[in-house]
């Protein structure tokens, strides 16, 4: 077969911290892209010694490896969507902000900063660069509740407080938002994130599932998933249900890899029907 003729796959590129145990960062985008019928390619930002349970040793790869790897990747590869994660210190976010400027594909950033465990993944020095340098890229930003109250510096207990941040969020950084708020309000019946885009609000809502413990990794799938629905050319609404749907399926068919230790799976079907896209008139 001659190479003209063989079918053009999609590729998208995630920028992120390697996780030893498997469930998140680069090795849960890379899983998730595959799933997601996406060819995964990869920048390593951080080699990290982990499980689902502590995060024991970070150690950094130098900026000009970074470098040399976007450089890599960038100067030969058709890339459709790119994704960010752990980016850990101020000199590997400058290097990559500088490496992501001027490119026309779209850009999810996840501000990875803390461990579902506890463990800081970014410097306190690197926050303010995260903000000058690299948010400005970005044409969807992807914090958690605790994320997006370091960036805004104030604390985010109510609804309409989040619903307030997702828009600050927008206008600071002329990007689109989801606030990941899953997580909050674990005794109720959906797990509902906050969506600003294009000047309005929505809520993005799955059945909350109870029993589960594979949570590890679900910020990271959620942003992979959805970055590889844009490499897909998917429309955003979509893009969105598909990404959480993708969440739910991977938590609703998880798979225990070790005594007491359950992980997110990719789902063998769509989930997409369980997701609901809303409009909230703020």
């Amino acid at each position: 077969m001659k190479n003209d003729e063989r079918e053009f796959y999609p590729a998208a590129l995630t920028i992120a911290g390697s996780d030893s145990g498997g469930s998140a960062g680069i090795q849960a985008d890379l899983r998730t892209f595959t799933a997601s019928g996406i060819f995964g390619c990869s920048v390593i930002t951080a080699v990290t010694a982990q499980n689902p349970r502590e995060v024991t040793r970070i150690d950094p790869i130098q900026a000009a490896g970074v470098e040399a790897q976007l450089n890599a990747v960038l100067s030969t590869i058709t890339i459709q969507a790119a994704k960010t994660g752990m980016l850990f210190n101020a000199e590997i976010i400058e290097t990559t902000a500088r490496c992501l400027t001027g490119r026309n594909f779209p850009l999810v950033i996840d501000p990875v900063m803390v461990s579902s465990s506890g463990t800081r993944l970014l410097e306190e020095a690197a926050v303010a660069v995260l903000a000058d340098k690299l948010l400005p890229l970005a044409s969807w930003v992807t914090p958690n509740i605790p994320e997006a109250e370091l960036l805004l510096e104030r604390q985010l207990k109510s609804h309409t407080e989040l619903i307030e941040a997702a828009r600050e969020f927008g206008e600071r950084w002329n990007c689109s938002v989801i606030l990941k708020a899953g997580h909050r309000d674990p005794d109720g019946g959906v797990a509902a994130d906050i969506v600003y885009h294009e000047n309005k609000i929505y809520e993005l809502s799955s059945p909350r599932l109870s029993g589960r413990q594979a949570a590890h990794g679900t910020g990271c799938t959620l942003s992979a998933a959805f970055t590889a629905a844009l490499a897909l050319d998917t429309p955003w609404e979509k893009a969105l249900q598909t990404a959480k749907g993708f969440v739910y399926g991977s938590l609703n068919e998880s798979v225990r890899i070790g005594p007491g230790i359950e992980a997110m799976y990719p789902p063998a079907t769509s989930y997409q029907g369980k997701t609901l896209l809303s409009k909230i008139e703020f």
